[in-house]
């Protein structure tokens, strides 16, 4: 609902302000983007007179928090009414980009009309006040939580709220008028409806979301020597890159330069990886301390009594289990970054055939069209998003368009529309529709940049399925994890961190940002809780998500820049096959394989200095990881948030 409202009211409680269900939603809304709104305070004069002037002051602390440069109006006489109603009408209005660029319609009365072959699917008709821009029935529409559909026509009926009994006629087009009539009697309503607009079928937009891929389209011919050395060229040239440095810095020296806006040009070396494993290290080991003793705490027995035998009832053990093995999962990737045990049933050049050795992460090329999976045939990508963005914004501003205009009532002919549609607006929850950019039906890869909401500390894994809200819509969706970064490629994050902001990669509808961008989680009860905030950073399949494995070994024997290693390879056929990739240590070591030592898997390795015993031996392994295609644009309505032992009692307004 605010999506669309031109004005929320928040009502307060005259002693405390808001609860935590209060502070949960305007965390949700704030993040979301708010629109213009106004605070109120009923139940002040009820309280003692003593006691009305501690109350304000101890409110206006509260509200200073969410609100600084706001104040609150008080709402319990007729007086206060007619102030606040006038604060309403004149206060000035707060704009929504992702919301200013489009026509939105909140439903005021919707009806169906069932098919002639199947009683399940219809037209939906949607009658409503048009928004944002003007309604164009040629273009695509966008249910909120059901999907996107085009429309047939769209009528001008008698307004139910008249402002002014007279006839509106269009500026742009003086033959298209609508009438508005004063509701005298209930006869009024079965006047004829004029037809504004009807879908010409030439001109309308095409509810096509899929690429159908071609199987001989795979087809790939070797290159020639002319393309190889074209694509050599290519990459040194956009290797280069102009910067201003102090007279005698060498290329090394420059390559650390920070950049006029604070940032390198890309990702940090492997030795920004070596010392953020120590630090992660350190932090990691007090953290796993205090969640000791917090769990010996946790798990004293004092008594036995009934209560326990109660609270034991309603715990779901294998929902514990699992979210014990998450917590678990997370502190090992803490402790031990990307490090994974080397498989001794299967040999190594098996288990990670698909992972490369790389000089730099940050300088070593890759092919962003290499080894792309089959999913990449079914979505659609721009050949610059950024300048068709540009172009469709410019369209809107200057372009006039025919259609309803904005204030006009009109009613929407919706097509093919499932009957749970307007099942789901008898229950009493909001049908809300927007109209959609060009492009905007089409599947894409859509990266967000989030950072994790301090109320939610369970583990998020990647892959997990997670209800987003993004602009407009809402789906379903399982994302990657990635660093946000300025480099070609970004290092793939095994869970969602809470001290930093990463970039979530997903499969799903175009969507030309600004948009904002909210992060759900369903619980097993249905209720949706609040994972993480942020917004729309592009739309590219191109931006390249690595992953990366560390397969670690031990000196055994050491020499002065010499070191025989075990324990990371089980058979001399693995170390022949992983001997040109370099290694390094904990300690800032860079060695290489010299030759394998007997058949389980011993290796003579060199290093640029003599090793510690107590040091560890790595090797990194990379390879590009994709999401899952679990897009789902269906998303109930969730279970109203409330929060065990807290009691919230929200008054009721009528917004209308």
């Amino acid at each position: 609902m605010a999506k669309v409202a031109d004005t929320i009211l928040f009502l307060l409680d005259p002693l405390e302000g808001w609860d935590s269900t209060g502070d949960y939603c305007l965390s949700c809304l704030f993040a979301q983007g708010l629109p213009t709104y106004t605070l109120a305070v009923q139940g002040v004069s009820g309280l003692p007179p003593k006691k009305q002037i501690d109350a304000r002051k101890k409110l206006s602390k509260v509200v200073e928090k969410r609100f600084p440069d706001d104040k609150f109006l008080l709402l319990d006489t007729h007086q206060e009414a007619g102030m606040l109603l006038r604060q309403l009408a004149n206060q000035k209005q707060r704009h929504l980009a992702f919301r200013d660029r489009r026509a939105y319609l909140l439903a005021h009365a919707a009806d169906f009309v069932p098919g002639e072959e199947n009683n399940l699917v219809g037209t939906l008709k949607i009658s409503g006040y048009v928004r944002g821009q003007t309604l164009n029935v040629n273009s695509l529409l966008h249910i909120i939580g059901h999907g996107d559909f085009q429309m047939k026509q769209i009528d001008a009926p008698m307004d139910p709220f008249p402002l002014h009994p007279r006839v509106i006629k269009s500026r742009k087009d003086p033959g298209m008028a609508m009438e508005i009539c004063a509701m005298d009697a209930v006869a009024d309503m079965e006047e004829d409806v004029k037809v504004l607009m009807k879908a010409d079928p030439d001109k309308q937009e095409s509810l096509q979301t899929e690429v159908i891929p071609d199987p001989m389209e795979g087809e790939q011919t070797w290159p020639t020597e002319e393309e190889l050395s074209e694509a050599n060229d290519f990459l040194k040239e956009r290797s280069k890159v102009v910067k201003k440095v102090p007279k005698g810095t060498s290329s090394y020296q420059a390559e650390w330069i920070l950049d006029e806006d604070g940032a390198s040009g890309g990702e940090g070396d492997e030795y920004d990886d070596i010392e953020q494993e120590d630090f992660m290290e350190e932090e990691s080991q007090d953290e796993s301390s205090e969640k000791e003793e917090e769990e010996e705490y946790e798990t004293m027995t004092i008594g036995e009594s009934v209560r326990d035998d109660l609270y034991d009832e309603k715990v779901d053990e294998e929902a514990e289990e699992k979210m014990l093995e998450k917590y678990k999962q997370e502190r090992m990737e803490e402790m031990f970054p990307d490090e994974v045990d080397t498989p001794r049933d299967v040999a190594a050049r098996i288990r990670f055939q698909k992972y490369r050795g790389l000089k730099s992460f940050r300088t070593s090329p890759w092919d962003p069209k290499e080894n792309l999976p089959q999913d990449y045939a079914r979505i659609f990508q721009f050949q610059n998003f950024t300048s068709t963005r540009r172009r469709i914004f410019k369209e809107i501003e200057e372009k006039e368009l025919e259609g309803a205009e904005v204030g006009w009532y009109v009613t929407l002919h919706v097509s093919e529309v499932p009957v749970s549609v307007v099942e789901y607006f008898k229950r009493g929850a909001p049908l809300i529709a927007f109209s959609l950019l060009p492009h905007e039906q089409k599947m894409s890869v859509l990266n967000m940049v989030v950072s994790r909401h301090p109320g939610n500390t369970e583990p998020v894994k990647a892959k997990e399925e997670l209800i987003f809200h993004c602009g407009f819509r809402r789906f379903r969706a399982s994302p990657l994890f990635s660093q946000h970064t300025a480099a070609d490629k970004h290092k793939f994050q095994r869970f969602l961190t809470a001290d930093v902001a990463l970039v979530v990669t997903v499969y799903a509808p175009i969507t030309f940002p600004p948009a904002s961008v909210l992060l759900f989680k369903q619980n097993s009860n249905g209720m949706h809780s609040l994972i993480a905030t942020g917004y729309l950073l592009s739309v590219d399949p191109d931006r390249m998500v690595i992953k990366r494995v560390v397969l670690s070994g031990h000196p055994f024997k050491i020499f002065t820049k010499m070191a025989v290693v075990r324990y990371m390879f089980f058979s001399r056929e693995d170390v022949l096959w992983f001997k040109p990739v370099e290694l390094r240590t904990k300690w800032g070591r860079r060695g290489h394989i010299k030759e394998p030592l007997g058949t389980h898997g011993h290796m003579k390795c060199s290093f640029d200095g003599k090793l510690k015993s107590q040091d560890t031996v790595l090797m990194n392994l990379y390879k590009r990881v994709f999401p899952k295609w679990t897009y789902d644009p269906y998303v109930p309505e969730p279970v109203p948030w409330v929060k065990s032992g807290i009691s919230s009692a929200l008054p009721e307004v009528d917004m209308e």
